[in-house]
């Protein structure tokens, strides 16, 4: 699996930030701080309508 952190990671060594990996048919989700943990997995529907609801919040 190829982890990328994400783009609002904060500064430092950037290991207060989450994490994305794409499977075939679902997105894995990880805490940069604890990278040996069992990952979180979503459809892959349902995690881009979590992101764009996340977005919408933010604009609010």
């Amino acid at each position: 699996m190829h982890w990328r952190k994400s783009t609002y990671s904060s500064g430092g060594d950037g290991d207060t930030c989450v994490e994305i990996a794409s499977l075939p048919s679902r997105i894995a989700i990880r805490d940069s701080k604890s990278p040996t943990r069992a990952p979180l997995t979503f459809p892959a529907p349902a995690f881009a309508a979590l992101v764009e609801h996340l977005k919408a919040a933010s604009d609010e």
